[in-house]
């Protein structure tokens, strides 16, 4: 969201010793606004992204220094230098700063650009990632900060590299508590989006015997897998690449997917989500801002799902529910 709050997305792998040049544009907005966005970088064919939201880090290190009325945050795409970008950035600035978007009848931000080296970009960001406690006892750790385990914790190594997920967003913030309260030892779990493989890796601490990240991503199952065997956990996580669901034959006792509402309510009403859960299975949706919730909870319903719980982190929301 994701895989994000200092999460970042990263959808480019360094080559041998070359050093590529990206277009980095930079988009001021607002919390309420950030779906807005991300979707419309997506459609525009940014290579990645980096979502920055100061409060998210405040949340998980200094919780008494969250200002609640501040709405700022930055989110970041990088284009690939040449070809037809300086085209796409005019096209992203009519669309963010210049025209009001449709659906509100105001402008989303305010752009700015700059230049960025691949390797500075994919380093830049790790002095604001710090070891969190998320839960009753789960902790992320950099791999490169030391930290001494209390009784009781899972400690989750983690080094999203340049991939989804470092686990500071509201959104796997919710998905790990939810696995904290629903996994059962012995449970089997598919993680649809893995990102990072933060997910996977928590679904295995946690006492899941099997689990299967999915994501469309190659660098995201790259790094998946590398987080996978910095955690000893290779034996219990498998990573495929795919489309959702699609790759997937068995059914699982949960399904956690951390993505958008847009896609969940797709999973839901094609009947892929239904189709990969056992019996009394649990689905796990996040990703999903506040004012999509209605909408996701009513298409669970209609599909025969019951509502367990709702949670709320600032403007995002998880929703658990169970097969009837």
């Amino acid at each position: 969201m994701g895989g994000c709050s200092f999460a970042v997305q990263y959808q480019v792998v360094l080559k041998d010793v070359r050093v590529m040049k990206w277009i980095e544009v930079q988009i001021e907005t607002t919390t309420k606004l950030e779906e807005l966005v991300v979707n419309f970088m997506y459609d525009m064919g940014v290579q990645g992204l980096a979502i920055e939201d100061p409060n998210d880090v405040l949340a998980l290190q200094e919780p008494d220094l969250i200002d609640q009325d501040y709405e700022g945050m930055i989110i970041k795409g990088y284009f690939p230098e040449g070809g037809d970008v300086m085209d796409k950035i005019e096209l992203i600035r009519d669309g963010i700063e210049r025209n009001p978007y449709p659906s509100i009848g105001r402008t989303l931000g305010k752009v700015s650009t700059a230049e960025i080296y691949e390797r500075d970009w994919a380093e830049s960001w790790k002095k604001y990632y710090k070891p969190s406690k998320i839960g009753r006892g789960i902790v992320i750790k950099p791999t490169w900060e030391e930290y001494e385990a209390g009784d009781g914790e899972v400690v989750i190594e983690l080094d999203p590299g340049m991939a989804f997920g470092t686990g500071t967003h509201e959104t796997t913030i919710m998905c790990m508590e939810a696995l904290e309260d629903y996994l059962k030892p012995g449970d089997s779990v598919y993680d649809i989006g893995c990102g990072s493989g933060i997910l996977s890796i928590v679904a295995a601490k946690l006492g899941a015997k099997d689990v299967i990240g999915v994501d469309l991503d190659e660098v995201c199952i790259r790094v998946s897998n590398e987080n996978i065997a910095l955690n000893d956990v290779g034996h219990l996580v498998q990573v495929k690449r795919g489309n959702l669901l699609d790759v997937l034959d068995g059914r699982a006792n949960i399904i956690v997917s951390n993505i958008i509402a847009g896609v969940i309510i797709w999973m839901i009403e094609d009947g892929t989500v239904r189709k990969s859960l056992a019996p009394d299975g649990i689905f796990i949706a996040s990703g999903i801002i506040e004012s999509k919730v209605s909408l996701v909870e009513e298409k669970l319903r209609e599909n025969g799902f019951n509502i367990l719980e709702i949670r709320m982190m600032n403007d995002w929301a998880c929703i658990v529910s169970k097969m009837e």
